[in-house]
């Protein structure tokens, strides 16, 4: 028979706006949590787990009542179901709070929907009804290159004082939001400028006119004998925590730096491609911005971005008077 494990949404979620952000936030961290797992398979409509039962999570939130295989078992030790159950309520927790509700046979916790419910809203998951009226139009997760003629674009690339160019809001970009999605124009590994020089030269003639502009146009904060390689040093994103392969992007590599920034990018191993998603509300003519750092108090993360990058960083953050971006620091410290 085996032992079921998982975690309910209780109650179910509404079509609210509210629930609808806090849900695609929560399926971006997933996937991001999971970009590299080929055991996670995204469908047109859901994510799907090739583990044990095959637990999904749908993009409409709404439907969602429940995410659990059986734990016990040859199939389900083998293929690590337990783990990302775990994993996946940990996120959830994380977002829904005590609206979720994790159970386990072994603990006479039989969960609380009936399967009769649940194996109907799982069906349901094939059919794509909207969140709203406006987002069976438009849904980000489902179809996001699908928006009404009549909409402003999420952002466009202008010039910003002090930073040159930038990425700006065109209108809302709600909290989770999938602001933008590239394939690199180029990649390359982290080696000495004089063995990198060479190897883009070559790679940069394999590349239409238009890709050779874009690279060329980056901004190059180490001039000298290896222009290109100092454009890939300046500009370059890795392809994933902790690679030494890095990668430019014809738009993304617009996208300036802030401690307190309000996207998050995200590189997909098995697509190839880096994402940016909003983390909070971007409203129109704000600017776009990731945090290029890692972390840490202000005394090392400013000295590393002027001699990484050539600019004083001038965000909100860094602008505190020294007793608040001292007090700054030490939230950041206990957080890290």
């Amino acid at each position: 028979m085996g032992i079921d494990a998982g975690f309910d949404m209780v109650p179910p979620l509404s079509r609210t706006e509210a629930d609808h952000k806090a849900w695609n936030l929560f399926i971006d961290m997933v996937k991001q949590e999971f970009s590299t797992d080929e055991r996670l398979e995204v469908k047109p409509n859901y994510l799907s787990f090739n583990v044990g039962e095959v637990p999904k999570l749908p993009f409409e939130g709404f439907k969602f009542k429940r995410f659990s295989s059986k734990v016990s078992g040859g199939i389900a030790t083998t293929t690590g179901v337990w783990n990302i159950i775990r994993i996946v309520a940990r996120i959830a927790k994380s977002i829904f709070g005590s609206r979720l509700v994790t159970w386990h046979k072994a603990a006479s916790n039989f969960g609380h929907y009936h399967w009769g419910e649940v194996n109907d809203s799982i069906k349901s998951y094939e059919q794509v009804d909207g969140w709203s009226e406006s987002d069976a139009i438009g849904n980000p997760l489902t179809n996001p290159t699908s928006f009404k003629d009549s909409q402003p674009p999420l952002f466009e690339v202008q010039s910003v004082p002090g930073k040159g160019k930038g990425l700006i809001a065109g209108r809302k970009n709600t909290m989770g939001m999938r602001i933008l999605v590239e394939e690199p124009i180029l990649q390359a590994n982290n080696v000495i400028p004089a063995l990198l020089e060479p190897i883009i030269a070559r790679d940069l003639k394999s590349l239409s006119k238009e890709k050779q502009r874009q690279f060329l146009s980056l901004h190059n904060n180490f001039p000298g004998k290896h222009p290109f390689s100092g454009i890939m040093k300046t500009n370059a994103l890795p392809c994933g925590s902790g690679a030494t392969v890095g990668a430019i992007y014809p738009t993304i590599c617009f996208i300036n730096h802030s401690c307190c920034a309000n996207a998050h990018n995200s590189w997909n191993e098995r697509l190839e491609q880096e994402t940016i998603n909003a983390i909070r509300d971007i409203e129109p003519g704000e600017e776009i911005t990731i945090p290029y750092d890692h972390g840490g108090p202000s005394t090392t993360r400013r000295p590393w971005l002027k001699e990484k990058f050539g600019f004083d960083c001038s965000c909100q953050l860094c602008l505190l008077p020294p007793a608040d971006l001292e007090k700054s620091d030490k939230r950041r410290e206990r957080i890290q």
